[in-house]
C-alpha cells in the first residue's frame, strides 16, 4: 500500500524564527502558580532541614566540650604529678608548656569562662601544695541530655 508523506502543517510553517520565543509568538517561562509551588516546596524542605542542622551544631559543640574537659583534666593531673603541686590557675598549664593555649569553651565562646575547682586535699603523697583539681564549663545552659554544662 502506498501512503502519502505528510506535509508540514501550516502551524509549523508559521513558527517564529526568533530564538527564545515560543510557539506562535508566546514566551516560554514559568507561571506565577508554578513559581509559588516551587517556593512552597523549598520552604517546606528548609523547615525540615533547619532543626536537624541546629541539632547537629549543638551535638558538635557538646562533643568538643567533652574532649576539651577531658584534655584539661588530664593536663591538670599530669602537671600535679610532674611538679608535685597542683596548678594555681589554668594559665599555669600554658606557661609550663602543658598546653599551647587555653581552649575556647565551645558553649560560651570564650577561654576565660572556665570554672575551676580547688581543694585543699592533696591528690598524691608527693604533692606539696593544693590547687586546681577539676574544671567545668562556665555556661549554665542545659545540654541535650538534660544536665547543665557546668556540671560536666
Amino acid at each position: 500500500m502506498f501512503r502519502p508523506i505528510p506535509r508540514k502543517s501550516r502551524l509549523a510553517e508559521r513558527a517564529p524564527s526568533k530564538p527564545g520565543s515560543g510557539f506562535l509568538g508566546q514566551e516560554h517561562g514559568f507561571t506565577l502558580i508554578e513559581m509559588m509551588v516551587v517556593i512552597a516546596i523549598m520552604l517546606i524542605l528548609i523547615g525540615i532541614a533547619m532543626p536537624l542542622y541546629v541539632q547537629s551544631l549543638i551535638h558538635a559543640r557538646e562533643t568538643v566540650l567533652r574532649q576539651d574537659l577531658f584534655t584539661l583534666r588530664s593536663v591538670i593531673d599530669q602537671y600535679t604529678d610532674d611538679k608535685e603541686k597542683a596548678p594555681q590557675s589554668l594559665d599555669d598549664l600554658v606557661s609550663a608548656g602543658y598546653l599551647k593555649h587555653l581552649p575556647v569553651d565551645p558553649i560560651t565562646g570564650s577561654n576565660t569562662t572556665w570554672q575551676t575547682e580547688t581543694e585543699d586535699v592533696m591528690e598524691s603523697l608527693n604533692q606539696q601544695e593544693p590547687g586546681i583539681t577539676d574544671v567545668h564549663s562556665g555556661s549554665n545552659a542545659i545540654s541535650s541530655d538534660g544536665t547543665a554544662y557546668s556540671q560536666w
